[in-house]
């Protein structure tokens, strides 16, 4: 199968081959030096000063939003929440169950964040921002350069859900002034989905420490203790964390700049591809890590998915609800070419006129 979604994504022969190998032990020297070179490589990546530090959870994308809220805030807080999608519901639903006040920026399906959407909310009480980087769900790019200047004005402590922008986009967290980012394995790291990781700066571990939080799977605080020694407090995925460190092995001899271009060209080359096929980028700023189409001719996306997956051997991304026969996803991650783009072209030429 050739994998066009945005996670898990296509896998390189180098990962699979580490993920092949028999799971070793991990209470030892070996396995801490391991981990302890993933923080590292980590901080390097996504440009973090000395004194960050990277937490790697045996957990989804979501329990990592989880565990950034429930770790940063507190109900005398009072947080901002950009909801644009599936994604941004999930904040707010997080936010809920926690009892954090926040407040709600909807921002309209086919419409981009806006500096006017924040100016409601400047020099107010508010002291957190939550929001999706990119909106996977609908293939939407957020401007995050105008968020961490608002956020700087008002002092606001800024999360960042990066699981989908990680390495598909610029992203300097010490410039930005990211408290703490979040990704996951199954995104650009390209390896199976299980491991969500956070870069947390220095007065987000030093509000970790601080906080009373009520859990003891995501306690932060614990993890950074036993991430010192280059450990987890309990049984990490091992394999996933070993495939890990070989992908970023190779990111880092790359370096993050060359991947953003490699991806943003995959992207590029593929819209460029289908621009005279029936199609319609759904976003009025696309991601380079995944472009969301829109059927132009009445025929149904989710078809369209399910006959590339049964007689082409490709998979893309179908989405659900109200958008499921009307939107698709292709992913720009992962191992891909610009020749498995033509392929994909040519088996989309080929299904539509099945349809």
């Amino acid at each position: 199968m050739l994998n066009f979604t945005v996670g898990p994504v296509q896998e390189s022969e180098e990962v699979l081959e580490v993920g092949a190998q028999p799971t070793p032990y991990f209470r030892n020297q070996s396995f801490s030096k391991i981990m302890l070179e993933n923080e590292a490589m980590m901080k390097e990546l996504t440009f973090s000063d000395e004194e960050s530090r990277v937490v790697f959870l045996t957990a989804s994308g979501t329990g990592a939003m989880e565990a950034a809220v429930m770790n940063s805030f507190t109900s005398d807080d009072k947080v901002l929440v950009v909801n644009g999608g599936s994604f941004g519901k999930r904040f707010v639903q997080i936010c809920q169950i926690h009892q954090i006040p926040y407040t709600e920026i909807t921002v309209p399906m086919e419409e981009p964040l806006t500096k006017e959407m924040l100016e409601p909310y400047d020099g107010r009480d508010y002291t957190g921002f939550l929001i999706n980087m990119h909106e996977t769900s609908i293939g939407k790019l957020y401007d995050i350069n105008m968020v961490s200047e608002f956020c700087k004005k008002n002092n606001l402590f800024l999360v960042v859900d990066a699981v989908s922008a990680f390495l598909a986009e610029p992203l300097n967290l010490s410039e930005l002034g990211i408290d703490i980012m979040l990704t996951g394995s199954q995104k650009a790291l390209a390896v199976p989905p299980g491991v969500s990781v956070l870069v947390m700066n220095k007065r987000a571990v030093d509000r970790a420490y601080n906080l009373d939080v009520r859990s003891m799977y995501f306690n932060l605080a614990d993890a950074l203790k036993n991430g010192e020694r280059g450990q987890t407090p309990f049984t990490p995925a091992v394999g996933i964390l070993l495939q890990i460190h070989r992908r970023l092995e190779e990111l880092c001899k790359a370096g993050a700049i060359a991947e953003n271009k490699r991806i943003a060209d995959l992207a590029a080359d593929f819209r460029k591809k289908v621009k005279d096929l029936p199609f319609r980028i759904f976003s009025p700023s696309p991601s380079n890590a995944v472009t969301a189409m829109i059927m132009e001719n009445g025929k149904s996306a989710y078809a369209l998915f399910e006959l590339l997956e049964s007689d082409y051997g490709m998979w893309i991304c179908p989405n659900g609800g109200d958008l499921k026969d009307k939107i698709f996803r292709v992913g720009h991650l992962g191992a891909l070419t610009f020749e498995d783009n033509d392929r994909l072209v040519e088996a989309m030429k080929q299904a539509l006129e099945r349809l």
